[in-house]
């Protein structure tokens, strides 16, 4: 997409990417993601880690759903951590805006749920 240098790519950015053709369930198309991937990672790695964005909050919310706004720069969305995926650079468009730190939270935890690193009830001892 982009051929010009760009600004840093950091963790907790929300851009634009290209993610392509859906099969099923799969979000697709020209659409908002956050930045998941370490910063070490954006900078040295040819593909970033992202989660899209759904303007559609009144799917199910699931543990995996974080609410973003216009705080972070967006119309009211959600980001979707059960639909983590790697993007080449060259996907990307413009960044759009920022999660603050708290999001940022939010959304480390619902990955977390969402690739088994993190339960959603307590461990019994």
């Amino acid at each position: 997409m982009n051929t010009y240098k760009r600004s840093p790519i950091l963790r907790g950015d929300i851009l634009y990417a290209e993610l392509g053709a859906a099969a099923g369930s799969e979000q697709a198309g020209f659409r908002p993601v956050v930045v998941i991937q370490n910063d070490v990672g954006n900078h040295y790695s040819p593909t970033v880690i992202v989660a899209p964005l759904t303007s559609n909050i009144r799917k199910n919310i699931l543990p995996t759903h974080v609410h973003v706004g216009r705080e972070s720069g967006v119309r009211p969305s959600l980001v979707l951590l059960e639909q983590l995926r790697t993007v080449d650079k060259c996907r990307l468009g413009d960044k759009i805006g920022h999660v603050s730190k708290s999001v940022m939270h939010q959304i480390d935890a619902a990955a977390a749920i969402s690739l088994g690193l993190r339960s959603l009830q307590k461990d019994k001892v």
